[in-house]
């Protein structure tokens, strides 16, 4: 097991919903069917958030599948999970956090080193124009790289 990490799954909504801000890295407590679930790649952290409560980062919406194999006290699938982070990150997050319309949000789930850690960012809500904004500019890069590759051949 060297240092690397694999990617279990991107919340790509969020790059969509929101502008993403400052990043932290937060270990995952888990139960022994979820870790399992979590290296199947059977989890959905669309509509996931994250939020401070008395000094503690806890993960919520993030769908943990149950695991097929494990006995019949598995583990429900929807459940709140405390993340691990440094006090002082906690500290600064919980300030960034109470700050007019900013949340955390998960946006990459991976293990690293056999440990299952989430990405968390603190983000903004975009405005549905700033959403197809976004869209519009992403189309053009699309374009101008179809332009591109066209005048190579």
């Amino acid at each position: 097991m060297g240092g690397e990490s694999r990617t279990i799954t991107v919340n790509r909504k969020a790059y969509h919903d929101y502008a993403i801000g400052e990043t932290y890295e937060a270990g995952l407590v888990l139960m022994g069917s979820e870790i399992k679930s979590i290296r199947a790649g059977r989890v959905n952290l669309k509509d996931a958030y994250a939020r401070v409560e008395e000094d503690e980062v806890w993960l919520v919406n993030a769908h943990i599948s149950p695991y097929d194999a494990a006995s019949f006290h598995g583990h429900e699938p929807g459940r709140r999970r405390k993340l691990l982070l440094h006090r002082k990150e906690i500290r600064e997050i919980e300030a960034l956090t109470k700050q007019k319309s900013l949340t955390l949000v998960p946006v990459r789930l991976y293990i690293t080193r056999g440990v299952a850690k989430v990405a968390l960012a603190v983000a903004r809500g975009k405005k549905k124009y700033d959403k197809r904004e976004a869209i519009a500019r992403r189309d053009e890069e699309r374009e101008l790289d179809r332009v591109v590759k066209d005048r190579r051949r």
